[in-house]
């Protein structure tokens, strides 16, 4: 019996610790496709705050700030999205997917720059990396402690679900932000800025998908490497379809996808002999399964994708 508590315990304290960096970056896809810009470019943009958080928490030594840096990295490549997007109208899956390979290769040349041509970066010393919270208050290696004491990341991306879903129906703002991704003709009759609105939308994106490869970077490990980011932007958007482009309901699908990876290293520490290759391919199956099975005909804001042109 103690076998099972804590065996579940693993389990579910490895699916809250790798389901955050996808809950930053699904909640970041739901405010952006709200507004009706597709970003497929998620995994760019986490692979940017990942490296961006990983150097300023090497070199600063603060762990938030190296966090607000890596938002702030996200942003800057969604920026891009946002330009090519909004003001002219390009595709915008062609968009993300060019920042889906302009920010591995950029995260590669910054770590190369700043670390003398390397193409990870240095390792941070553990008290420099995100605390952890409620470690010292229950016995350590206890099942409550591995459940709750997470890093504060963790805990920071359900305030950010809470926060997202209180903008998105409770506020005017999140009206607008409603309002422009079904019907952004209709809505600047209204004095809506679509364009600002829209904007906001994949700018808030960016900085959270940053956040999102920080929670990797800052927490799960303590430094930048190539594979650090292996499609996490991916499931991340593949939460946000399977969760109905809403925060609630997008939120699960995020923890169902981290079970998956809860999954897999749990396996891999028992003496159950599974090819490795099996292993990691598992998290992937388990959400092209998901989208197969349970989402169907998925339909996002009417406008989502669709270029658009101010009224003359």
């Amino acid at each position: 019996m103690d076998n099972f508590i804590m065996g579940f315990a693993g389990i579910l304290g490895i699916t809250l610790l790798y389901a955050a960096p996808l809950i930053y970056t699904a909640m970041g896809g739901v405010v952006s496709e709200n507004t009706g810009v597709v970003n497929i470019g998620l995994e760019g943009m986490m692979t940017i705050g990942a490296v961006v958080g990983a150097t300023v928490g090497y070199y600063v030594g603060n762990p938030w700030i190296a966090f607000l840096c890596a938002g702030l990295g996200g942003m800057g490549i969604a920026l891009l999205h946002g330009i090519a997007t909004i003001h002219f109208g390009a595709d915008h899956v062609v968009s993300g997917t060019a920042l889906n390979l302009l920010g591995p290769g950029l995260a590669i040349f910054l770590a190369r720059m700043f670390f003398d041509g390397a193409a990870m970066t240095k390792p941070i010393p553990l008290k420099n990396k995100m605390p952890r919270v409620l470690s010292n208050v229950f016995p350590a290696g206890s099942a409550p402690d591995i459940i709750f004491g997470q890093y504060i990341t963790v805990y920071i991306a359900f305030v950010v679900v809470a926060l997202v879903y209180f903008i998105l129906y409770k506020t005017k703002l999140g009206l607008r932000i409603r309002s422009v991704g079904e019907h952004p003709h209709a809505a600047e009759t209204l004095g809506v800025d679509v364009y600002k609105i829209k904007y906001i939308g994949v700018l808030t994106s960016g900085f959270l998908a940053g956040l999102g490869g920080a929670s990797l970077s800052l927490a799960v490990v303590a430094n930048f490497r190539e594979t650090l980011i292996s499609g996490q932007g991916f499931i991340a958007l593949a939460a946000v379809i399977f969760g109905g482009w809403k925060p609630h309901t997008t939120l699960l699908a995020c923890l169902l996808f981290g079970a998956a990876e809860g999954l897999v290293i749990f396996l891999g520490s028992t003496s159950l002999t599974v090819a490795p290759d099996l292993l990691n391919m598992l998290p992937y199956v388990i959400t092209m399964f998901a989208m197969v099975v349970f989402v169907g005909e998925a339909r996002g804001p009417s406008a989502n994708g669709i270029p658009y042109k101010r009224n003359k």
